[in-house]
């Protein structure tokens, strides 16, 4: 019978180890959870440190950085395992950028931009889109539309809330006054007027459902018990539109939508005619690329918007959702799993995330 040697008894240990694999693949998730470190270089790095495989003989866990300097390793000048996480980096970063195009009297160009973060042209608008699930540009249109919304409903005239959201002309308005409102202005200003929505209200293994959609798209999935409630609040929303039901041309789209419902994994490839914030549209925008069958915490979502701090404001704009599963907020929970609060009630959500789960 063969002996296992030293070597082979330490490099059985390493592999048997979970964190080995995470070493193995590199995979940034498991970043500031554990550190490791190389007996023949004398460096610890970061699982995600892109650096040459080192032998598993050769490697020992650690739980922090100050560990593994106290066992006589340097930080690898590579990965840089003592500075924080290159995605806290980024998010800080890019927040950063959010604030400068916040205040900023006119929208700063790409250029200016990447200057300012030390960045070329490229790697900033990837970073920013992987950060925030916008470009640069589609921030800045989505903040003035944030502003643009709120000035119209102080201000005595259109062309004064134009001024004060930070347009420097009405033309420029103008041209983008669809994709900002949905409607035009003067529409906006008085609940929707001349403004034509058709919705219709069905039946589905939750509930009632209504689905409503202006001329850009579905701009309405609710879920409850009463389907005259539904009505009412979606007419609250549009107090001044054209709401038109009883269509049975639509009622073929509701039927596509209700599918969606009772099957999420499936898809649903409509165009939406989601209005929000700026804040609103990037929580909405990282809610989509959730996967059906996962869940994502709070904190999750406020990390990958480049707001870490700003949980209370992502639940807040989880509960403004308009769009019932197609915005996916029912796949939003607390940190320890358990289910919060769903506009359209929890035991919807927990619904939809075994039906899910069971795809």
């Amino acid at each position: 019978m063969n002996m296992m040697s030293h070597t082979e008894l330490l490099a059985a240990a390493t592999v048997s180890d979970p964190r080995w694999a995470a070493v193995a693949a590199r995979d940034a998730r498991f970043d500031g959870q554990f550190f490791y470190s190389v007996k023949t270089t004398g460096v610890y790095c970061r699982p995600s440190c892109g650096a040459r495989p080192a032998r598993p003989e050769n490697v020992t866990f650690h739980a922090s950085a100050a560990e593994a300097e106290r066992a006589g390793f340097r930080p690898c000048k590579r990965c840089k395992p003592d500075q924080a996480p290159l995605a806290e980096q980024q998010a800080a970063l890019v927040a950063g950028l959010c604030r400068f195009i916040e205040t900023a009297e006119q929208a700063p160009t790409l250029d200016a931009l990447a200057q300012r973060a030390g960045m070329s042209t490229w790697h900033l608008h990837r970073v920013f889109k992987e950060v925030t699930g916008l470009t640069p540009r589609a921030y800045g249109a989505a903040h003035r539309a944030q502003r643009v919304r709120a000035a119209l409903g102080r201000s005595d005239t259109v062309t004064d809330a134009i001024y004060d959201a930070g347009y420097n002309s009405n033309g420029r308005f103008y041209e983008e006054s669809d994709g900002v409102l949905g409607m035009t202005p003067t529409a906006f200003r008085a609940g929707g007027v001349d403004t034509d929505i058709r919705f219709a209200i069905g039946q589905c293994a939750l509930g009632a459902i209504l689905v409503a959609r202006s001329e850009r798209g579905v701009c309405a999935i609710a879920l409850g018990d009463d389907p005259d409630a539904l009505a009412r609040e979606l007419q609250d929303r549009f107090p001044q539109a054209r709401l038109t039901g009883d269509d049975p041309a639509f009622d073929r789209l509701v039927a596509q939508v209700v599918g969606f419902v009772e099957a999420p994994a499936r898809g649903l490839d409509l165009p939406l005619d989601v209005r929000g914030t700026a804040f609103q549209q990037r929580v909405w925008q990282a809610l989509r690329a959730v996967p059906s069958g996962e869940t994502v915490s709070y904190s999750d979502i406020a990390a990958r918007i480049g707001a870490p701090n700003a949980q209370r404001a992502v639940a807040q704009a989880c509960g403004a959702n308009p769009i019932a599963v197609v915005i996916p907020c029912h796949r939003v929970v607390r940190n320890d799993g358990a289910l919060s609060g769903y506009r359209w009630g929890v035991e919807r959500k927990r619904e939809l995330l075994q039906r899910e789960a069971a795809a």
